[in-house]
């Protein structure tokens, strides 16, 4: 019998723990650890900052589905991966062994990198977490009762651009239905090189559509930003040249903003040598093992993953909701042989599917894989895409609660995209 710990049950985590109870043996054990018992559906918390959605829309209670699935749910901080002893030692003194780990824990947002950012003490708003987004919307109630300048944007060392976009977007489209949108001026900052870059370099014309979104909706950008400081009432931002040189210090007066911080790994895997990276994102092969302890894998906003080329400013490498679950599906699948003695042959996709909601229209993407060169590099906008998200969170939602990591209907529409997610 093998005992299996998934350490996370975010958007990964959980996929995964259902999907390995599926592949590995009926005598196995299949643990997930998570620091509540409950999921939260992420990609909707923009919709929480203005709302759109309340808490209980986008949270689902996972002792239930997990039951039902033969998966134990360990609710509990994880304080420090002990690899060479092979088990968790939890911030209750508690420990948690195992014979295979899979970490999924996403990653630990470095506000206190730069002054001023963030919630906690900050002058900022976050997307990135259902306790931030309920905040930020009270904060913005706060503001349409006194608006004035708005900044929304991701910092140097941030690994996720498509929330900033939708956020930036949904908020515009908010204001113009509560009619004060004449009065906010709209500023979007970011360490991307360019507009769409996305940490992707582009997917297909993301460049020309969002630029145009912006220019349509009267948002002002730039590119190459370093965030040095936030206050109460602006933001100091230093734009940079393609040498890294500085090209201008932007003193950006602020009543408003939400800014995706920098990216590092969580403190339970940091500084364990040859497990992590200096920053702390977890070091993992083509079979999504770990060289130096292979009985650990890792997937999700967690590992190490390489910059799409050399950018002025750090831009982290975003791993999208599709990109994530074809690594689940290749841990799954090694998994399975690797229990019954055999070599893990299974490689994930990387293939990539973005919704990006504008509120009332919206952007969406396909690169196959998703770091370039591509076999598919295709982007398109129109009304149809804000409609998809919503159909998407329910359904995804939908899938949590009933302790499914697939349906016949999602793998039929990819089969139809030929969209895979292995290789």
């Amino acid at each position: 019998m093998a005992k299996i710990v998934v350490l996370g049950a975010g958007l990964g985590g959980v996929i995964a723990a259902y999907e390995i109870r599926k592949k590995v043996r009926r005598q196995d054990e299949v643990i997930a650890v998570n620091e509540t018992d409950f999921y939260q559906f992420v990609p909707s918390n923009p919709w929480v900052l203005v709302g759109w959605r309340d808490r209980e829309d986008i949270i689902v209670d996972l002792e239930k589905p997990m039951k039902k699935r033969h998966v134990q749910l360990v609710v509990g901080a994880a304080e420090k991966v002990e690899a060479d002893n092979k088990r968790l030692r939890m911030s209750d003194g508690s420990f948690v062994d195992y014979d295979y780990l899979v970490i999924a824990t996403g990653p630990e947002l470095a506000f206190d990198e730069i002054e001023g950012l963030g919630p906690h003490g900050g002058f900022t708003q976050s997307v990135c977490h259902i306790d931030h987004a309920e905040a930020g919307y009270k904060a913005f109630e706060a503001f349409c009762d006194d608006p004035g300048p708005v900044i929304v944007g991701a910092v140097q060392g941030a690994s996720c651009y498509g929330p900033a976009y939708e956020t930036a977007m949904i908020i515009e489209t908010e204001l113009r239905k509560r009619k004060i949108r004449d009065k906010v001026p709209m500023t979007f900052v970011t360490s991307e090189p360019y507009i769409g870059h996305l940490g992707l370099d582009g997917v297909g014309d993301t460049k020309g559509l969002l630029e145009s979104e912006m220019r349509d909706r009267h948002i002002k950008w730039i590119c190459n930003a370093k965030v040095q400081k936030v206050e109460a009432d602006k933001m100091i931002v230093e734009e940079v040249n393609e040498d890294g040189s500085t090209k201008e210090i932007h003193e950006l007066p602020m009543k408003y903003s939400m800014m995706l911080p920098p990216f590092r790994g969580v403190p339970a895997v940091r500084d364990i040598e040859g497990l992590v990276n200096p920053r702390g994102f977890v070091i993992t092969d083509k079979h999504q093992r770990n060289p130096k302890y292979p009985e650990v894998l890792g997937l999700g906003v967690c590992i190490a993953i390489p910059p799409v080329g050399k950018t002025p400013v750090p831009v982290g490498v975003p791993k999208t909701g599709f990109m994530i679950e074809s690594m689940v599906t290749a841990i799954a699948e090694n998994l399975g042989q690797i229990v019954r003695g055999k070599e893990p042959t299974h490689e994930a996709s990387w293939n990539a599917i973005c919704i990006a909601d504008f509120g009332d229209g919206g952007v969406a993407f396909i690169a196959q894989p998703q770091i370039p060169p591509r076999n598919v590099n295709w982007s398109v906008s129109g009304g149809w895409v804000h409609t998809a998200k919503v159909g998407f969170e329910k359904y995804f939602l939908g899938k949590i609660k009933a302790g499914r990591s697939e349906t016949f209907y999602e793998n039929a529409a990819l089969n139809l995209l030929k969209t895979y997610k292995l290789k």
